[in-house]
């Protein structure tokens, strides 16, 4: 994965490659921990990576083994709750 794609403004181009490069790269260097995930699609996931500063990435993955950062920000709070909620 090119170094230029996570340059200053991330969201200035879609971030894409395989799921474990993403991975490894939020995991090694920015220091993140997958938060939570969830079934977007039968074809795609959602995983929300956070960091003990706050910042968080958002990561879709696809049945194709491609996984792209679709946003990312900052002030994660993680919830409260240690259960799913009530459906």
């Amino acid at each position: 994965m090119p170094g230029a794609a996570f340059a200053a403004d991330p969201l200035a181009q879609v971030i894409c490659a395989p799921p474990s490069e993403l991975v490894d790269r939020l995991t090694h260097q920015y220091g993140a921990q997958l938060a939570g995930m969830g079934l977007r699609t039968v074809e795609a996931t959602i995983e929300v990576w956070a960091t003990r500063r706050g910042d968080w990435t958002l990561v879709q993955s696809y049945a194709d083994g491609n996984a792209c950062i679709v946003a990312m920000g900052e002030g994660w709070e993680p919830s409260p709750r240690a259960t799913r909620p009530d459906r």
